[in-house]
Order: C-alpha cells, then sequence, then structure tokens
C-alpha cells in the first residue's frame, strides 16, 4: 500500500514489470504476564482459537529468553552504539512447537536519565515490506523532532517476517527484477493486457516456487504476533509503538488482537482498516488520491515557473508530462527509462512534497536539453546487487502479505472493468498499481479474511495523524480508524499531502505527539493543524 516518511512503498519494480509505490539498552522493566489471553483467545464452537494460544504460547517463551544484545554485525550498516539481535517466533502460530524463524531487531539506548526512562518504543515503517531497522539511528542522526521522545524511550526497530534479516521471502532473481524498460503499463491493445496478465500470473508463480513455505503466514495478523513476541523478549508489560503507512494497519490490528497490551500508539498516515477496503478496493482509492496529489504538485511546479520553466498554469505543465511520456514510449531514453521507470520516478512528488524540487529540477533539466539527468535519476542500477536484492525483497513481502491478508477478485473481467473506468479521469497511477497487484488475481497460498479492526478491552486513546490530502493512504482512512478505536484522537494537517506527517517540522503536530508520547495525554477533541512550510524551488 505505501511506506514510511523516508522511502516510497516497495521502491520495486512491480510485479508485472512496472517500477510502481504503490513505507536499546537502560534497565530492563518487569516481564510481561506472557499467560494473558489476547482478544481473540476465546471459546468458540470449536474450541479454543489455536493461533491466540500459540502467540501466548511463543511470547511467554520469549520473555524467558529475553534478547542477546551484541554489536550489530558490519553489513547491516548501523553505526554504534546501537545493538542488533533476534527474536524467535513461530512460522506458523496455529502450531507453536513447529518451525521456527527469527525476527532481526535493533535497538538504542534512551538518552535521558534512568528515571526518565519509560520502555521500549517500537516502529514499523509500512510497505507491506519496509525494514524498521534504520529507526534507531534517529537518535545517532540526532533528529531534533524525536530529541524528546527519545530521552524517555530505548528506540526499537525490527525487521518483520519476511523482510531483510527476518527469513527473507523473495519471488523473481533480483537481476531479472530490476532490468529495465520495463512494459508501458497503460496498456493499448487488448494484447497488452494479456502479456501483462502473463507477467503477473508468472510472479505469483515464482513466489510459490522461491518462497511456498512461507506464503500462507505471510500475514498481517502474524506480523502483529510477531510483535507482541518482540515485546515480550523485550521484558515490556505493555507496547509503546509508532506506525507508518503500512505500519498503521500493522498497529490496527494489533490494538484489536491485543488491546491489553498497548501502552502508547501513534499511527501516522493511514489505511483504511475496513474489511471491505483491505486491499483490493484500498488500492483503487489509492489512484483517485494519487491523481488529486499529482496535480497539487503540478499547480506548484506552474507557480514556480521562473524557477523551472514547466508551464505557467497546470495544463502546460501537464502537456510537458505527456510529451516527456510519449518520447520515452517511443524509444527508452538511454535504452532504460520507458514509462514504467518514469512513473517509479515521478510518483514521489505525490508521495512527499520534500520531493517536489527535487523531481521538478530533474524534469526541468530534460525539457532544456539534458536527457542524461533524468536517464541518472530513474534508471535502475544493475551494479548495485544489495539494493536489488533489497527492492525484489520488499516488493515480494508487499506482494505476500497483500494477497494472503483478503479475499481478491480472481475474475480478469472485475480488474479491466474497475481499473478502465478509473483510468480515464486518474491515469496517473491506475494501471501500473494494477499490474502490481494483479498477482494477486491468482495467488497459489490461502487469502483469509481480514481482521475486523475494533476497540477492545484495555485499549488505551491511540493517537491518528493524517494529513488532509495523502495520495498513498486517503484521509477516509484515518476518519475510519478514528471511528473503529473508541477514545482516540485525531490530528489533521490541514491542506497538506505529505506521506508520513510525524518525522515533517509542523510544531502543532510534532508537540501532541510528544505529549502523548511522554505523558499519555491526548487533547479532549480532535485538532487542525495548519500545514507545514510548503517546500521553495
Amino acid at each position: 500500500m505505501s511506506r514510511s516518511t523516508t522511502r516510497r512503498r516497495a521502491t520495486a519494480f512491480g510485479s508485472a514489470g512496472v517500477l510502481v509505490t504503490a513505507t536499546l539498552m537502560a534497565g530492563a522493566v518487569t516481564a510481561p504476564a506472557a499467560s494473558a489471553a489476547p482478544a481473540t483467545d476465546r471459546p468458540t464452537a470449536r474450541g479454543w482459537d489455536h493461533e491466540a494460544r500459540g502467540a501466548v504460547i511463543a511470547a511467554a517463551r520469549a520473555a524467558r529468553a529475553g534478547v542477546d544484545w551484541q554489536d550489530c554485525p558490519a553489513d547491516w550498516n548501523l553505526p554504534k552504539p546501537i545493538q542488533c539481535g533476534y527474536v524467535t517466533v513461530p512460522l506458523d502460530y496455529a502450531k507453536p512447537f513447529g518451525k521456527q524463524i527469527r525476527i532481526a531487531v535493533d535497538r538504542i539506548g534512551n538518552t535521558g536519565t534512568k528515571s526518565e526512562r519509560q520502555g521500549a518504543l517500537l516502529y514499523n515503517p509500512g510497505g507491506p515490506g519496509g525494514s524498521g531497522l534504520r529507526f534507531p539511528a534517529r537518535v545517532t542522526s540526532q533528529s531534533a523532532v524525536w530529541a524528546d521522545a527519545a530521552k524517555a524511550y530505548d528506540f526499537v526497530g525490527f525487521d518483520p517476517r519476511g523482510v531483510g534479516k527476518s527469513a527473507p521471502i523473495s519471488c523473481v532473481d533480483p537481476q531479472e527484477f530490476v532490468k529495465a524498460p520495463k512494459m508501458d503499463p497503460v496498456p493499448g491493445s487488448e494484447a497488452d493486457k494479456l502479456a501483462q496478465r502473463k507477467l503477473a500470473a508468472e510472479y505469483a508463480d515464482g513466489c510459490l516456487e522461491r518462497s511456498g513455505e512461507m506464503l500462507p503466514h505471510m500475514t498481517t495478523p502474524n506480523t502483529a504476533r510477531d510483535l507482541d513476541v518482540v515485546r515480550a523478549a523485550l521484558g515490556e508489560k505493555k507496547l509503546n509503538y509508532l506506525g507508518v503507512s503500512y505500519g498503521t494497519y500493522l498497529g490496527a490490528v494489533y490494538g484489536t488482537l491485543f488491546p491489553g497490551h498497548v501502552r502508547r500508539m501513534v499511527v501516522d498516515s493511514v489505511v483504511n482498516p475496513s474489511r471491505e477496503k483491505i486491499w483490493y478496493q484500498a488500492n483503487l482509492d489509492q489512484d483517485v488520491a494519487f491523481e488529486k496529489r499529482w496535480k497539487d504538485w503540478q499547480d506548484w511546479v506552474a507557480k514556480n515557473d521562473a524557477a523551472f520553466h514547466l508551464g505557467g498554469t497546470r495544463a502546460e505543465v501537464q502537456e510537458q508530462w505527456l510529451k516527456l511520456r510519449a518520447a520515452a514510449a517511443k524509444e527508452p531514453l538511454g535504452g532504460v527509462v520507458g514509462p514504467a521507470e518514469l512513473i517509479s520516478f515521478f510518483q514521489s512528488a505525490p508521495y512527499y512534497d520534500s520531493a517536489w524540487a527535487p523531481t521538478a529540477a530533474v524534469f526541468a533539466k530534460y525539457v532544456a536539453g539534458d536527457t542524461q539527468a533524468l536517464v541518472d535519476a530513474a534508471a535502475p542500477d544493475l551494479s548495485d546487487t544489495a539494493g536489488n536484492a533489497s527492492a525484489e525483497n520488499g516488493n515480494a513481502v508487499y506482494t505476500a502479505v497483500e494477497c494472503a491478508d483478503a479475499q481478491w477478485p480472481s475474475d480478469w473481467r472485475t480488474w479491466d472493468r474497475d481499473n478502465t473506468e478509473l483510468h480515464r479521469d486518474h491515469p496517473f497511477m491506475t494501471w501500473a498499481n494494477a499490474w502490481m497487484n494483479l498477482p494477486c488475481a491468482t495467488w497459489p497460498a490461502k487469502q483469509r479474511t481480514p481482521v475486523d479492526v475494533k476497540t477492545g478491552p484495555g485499549l488505551p486513546p491511540v493517537l491518528i495523524v493524517q494529513s488532509e490530502r495523502d495520495a498513498a493512504t486517503p484521509y477516509e482512512g484515518a476518519v475510519e480508524l478514528h471511528k473503529r478505536f473508541k477514545g482516540s484522537r485525531l490530528v489533521t494537517e490541514r491542506d497538506a499531502g505529505s506521506h508520513g506527517v510525524t518525522g515533517l517540522v509542523n510544531p502543532c503536530v510534532n508537540d501532541r505527539v510528544d505529549t502523548y508520547l511522554l505523558t499519555g495525554k491526548v487533547d479532549a477533541k480532535d485538532v487542525t493543524c495548519a500545514p507545514h512550510a510548503t517546500p521553495k524551488p
């Protein structure tokens, strides 16, 4: 669906050949009462919920084992004093004594005194498929936005199951994955659609071939169970959590399954948790929001025509985009940058307004005659073996989780109807997003029913932060979660659209996040904040 404040969703070539997005150390506290059953562990007509019981067993085991913290391996590229370790979890929570996998975790201790420490703050940046291991580096980089929270909390990151250092999955050879140019995502004929459908089915088959054992268990509820096991391994009675983008859905599912285990929870840029939205409809909604934010960027470029010379109106900027797209479709720039690669590069602007000026600057160079600048920015780097492996892995996890979490239409006519209709008025992302998700139509593993996200016993107030014009996770998602989590507070950044709000400088937002994390207090009513500063050319 989406990614964190630091990078795009999957930032990887889509399964059907399109590069698109759709992302500690102070003294331990008392070990948790691991026998306390999560909300789903209740008697049913068929007996106890075996996965919920398995989560209790795994958490109790992890609480006894703890984490063997060590200096991080050199190839993890994490600076000291960050420490690394692993937490063992069941592959299948219905079989807690069966096959186990290891979840990679890292931490940095709180920067304040022992008396100021409030425990560990765990983080997920989104995706699905994003690594959280860079989170403790917010302390080593001395991020001013997070300085107050860092005094109180150990910052803990982790790679979710299937990601990076945590039993990583794969669906295709990484070097094949990044080859360019890919097919134009906008089909010009039925033959083009048939070719994309073939690529999507082949990708799904590749996931089964390369990662088949993991696929049935690559679900958000299982990742939420892993999160609770990590909490127990850290010696925390309750979870403090920051989730961005897909990380908000992970938090919503965790809060539903383990409401009594939540201490503080901040969710930023919210996936709509409605069962009717997860995940097919959510992606269609995303296409509409991307078109709106793409136009916001074009308006800004036009307003700053003196700097970019791309046109003084939105229509003129769009005309330049269509000319560029047509040229790349006729003959890929530098032999490698076609329309798919252009979408991958330009979509950063609707995602983050921090990308508005850099994207426009590269575009302006192209229009002025410097094609190489655009090739350098948009072409894949085939020599970056590690980066390409990470991109392929991120895309594999994104696909595996979204395909496994929910039922997807299996009839191509549904996809064709919905995306053809959407494309008419929302052409920027619609078909690219469709091809990325199409492997779910032929997914070779079980597809489940999404969790019914709702307030459970003991859930404290949750702080929800959202920009009004977010493209990756439309505003309605924050409103929906706010309704479902009773007592939550919604902080809206008005007339803004960056994906990931808590990492930006906006005192109205930052102060409320700090107050909540440090005291647990929320405003008496929902709050609307003015937008953060508009980018300058």
